[in-house]
């Protein structure tokens, strides 16, 4: 099993990050799958929240605008879960890596991905996903603690995939 995970300390950093990191694998023919985050201001109010579905799915809003005072969770847990169904349709597909931006309170509470990352286990695709703080501990439960922390840098979560494939002989050579 190959299960890695990164924090970053800014809002929305970790999105980024994986977004810039399923960009450059893209560019070198590895094949993604699971979703980045794509975050969108407002002129009011908190943030659009959107996933995309890896390698080139649909873009679809997880958030749902609650108002400008609320201060519930906007996550729309029936979005969350069609973006779920296309994920775990296309680990039918050649897939080198699976990429989820966040272990979140869904996951935690044992819904989400929970059931796709596990299906990538058992294939034996390896697996980055983003988390933060108050979701670690049900992650590392999740897994087993078995997951390794990667720092949250480009070239370092890139070295983390390409020095496991290298050790099994698939992909080596990898720029």
């Amino acid at each position: 099993m190959r299960i890695a995970y990164t924090m970053a300390p800014g809002k929305g950093d970790v999105n980024f990050l994986l977004f810039k990191l399923a960009k450059r694998f893209a560019a070198q023919g590895i094949q993604c799958r699971g979703t980045v985050q794509i975050n969108t201001d407002r002129t009011e109010g908190p943030c659009d929240m959107d996933v995309q579905v890896l390698p080139d799915g649909p873009v679809l809003r997880i958030s749902q605008n609650l108002g400008r005072d609320a201060k519930g969770c906007r996550l729309d847990p029936s979005v969350l879960e069609t973006a779920v169904g296309h994920v775990a349709a296309s680990l039918d597909d050649a897939a080198d890596v699976l990429i989820i931006n966040k272990f979140g309170k869904h996951e935690a509470d044992g819904r989400g991905f929970r059931d796709v990352i596990a299906r990538a286990i058992e294939r034996e695709i390896p697996i980055l996903i983003g988390i933060n703080a108050m979701n670690r501990d049900a992650f590392m439960e999740f897994v087993g603690g078995l997951a390794m922390q990667v720092p949250p840098d480009l070239d370092a979560l890139s070295d983390w995939f390409k020095n496991g494939l290298s050790q099994t002989g698939e992909l080596c050579g990898c720029p």
